[in-house]
C-alpha cells in the first residue's frame, strides 16, 4: 500500500471508488446514499489541485481509496473518506486518515474533523475506534455547523448523524506528507 496526492488521471476512478463505496448503504435501506452522485470531477481537481487529495493505491499505482479534506475552523475536516469495498478492511481508510493527520499537523491545524452516520458500522464506531469522539451541539463550530446544514439541505438527516474530532497532536518537526 502506498499513500500519495491524487492525480488528475485518477479522478475519474475516485467517482467509481465513490459509487462501489455506496453500495453497501443499501443493505441498510439507505437507498439515498447508496444512490448519491459521487463528488463532480471539477469538486475533485480543485482538492486536487489545492494539495488536499490523497489515493491509497494497490502495487498497480491505481488507486483503492481516497481522501479529500478542507480546512475549517482551524481543523482539517475530511470531507470524504472511501475505499473501494474490494479492499475493505485492510486498513487503507485508517491510513489515509492517519496521512492526513500527518499533513493537518504540518499546517497548524488542531485537530481533525468529520460528520458521519452515527449507526453505521463502518462509520461513527469506526472512527471512534480511530481515536474521534463525538462533539456535542455546543461543541460544534460555525463551520460544522454551516456543514451540517448542508448536509440536512441534501436530505442526510433521514438517519441520525454525528460531528466527530480527533485531536492533531503538534509535532515541533514533521516531514510534509505527499
Amino acid at each position: 500500500m502506498r499513500i500519495r496526492p491524487a492525480r488528475r488521471s485518477d479522478l475519474p476512478l475516485l467517482q467509481e471508488i465513490e459509487r462501489a463505496a455506496g453500495e453497501p448503504f443499501r443493505t441498510l435501506g439507505m437507498s439515498l446514499v447508496a444512490d448519491d452522485d459521487p463528488p463532480p470531477l471539477d469538486l475533485l481537481e480543485g482538492y486536487r489541485a489545492a494539495g488536499r487529495a490523497w489515493v491509497t493505491t494497490g502495487p498497480d499505482d491505481l488507486p483503492l481509496g481516497y481522501l479529500i479534506a478542507d480546512p475549517v475552523d482551524g481543523a482539517a475536516h475530511i470531507e470524504q473518506v472511501s475505499v473501494h469495498p474490494s479492499a475493505a478492511r485492510r486498513g487503507l481508510g485508517g491510513a489515509l486518515i492517519d496521512h492526513a493527520a500527518a499533513w493537518a499537523a504540518h499546517e497548524d491545524l488542531t485537530a481533525l474533523t468529520l460528520t458521519t452516520f452515527s449507526y453505521v458500522p463502518w462509520n461513527a464506531p469506526y472512527y471512534a475506534r480511530l481515536g474521534f469522539r463525538p462533539l456535542t451541539q455546543s461543541g460544534l463550530t460555525d463551520g460544522l455547523r454551516r456543514i451540517r446544514a448542508e448536509e440536512a439541505e441534501h436530505g442526510l438527516d433521514r438517519w441520525p448523524r454525528v460531528c466527530m474530532r480527533r485531536d492533531v497532536p503538534h509535532l515541533t518537526e514533521t516531514v510534509r506528507p505527499q
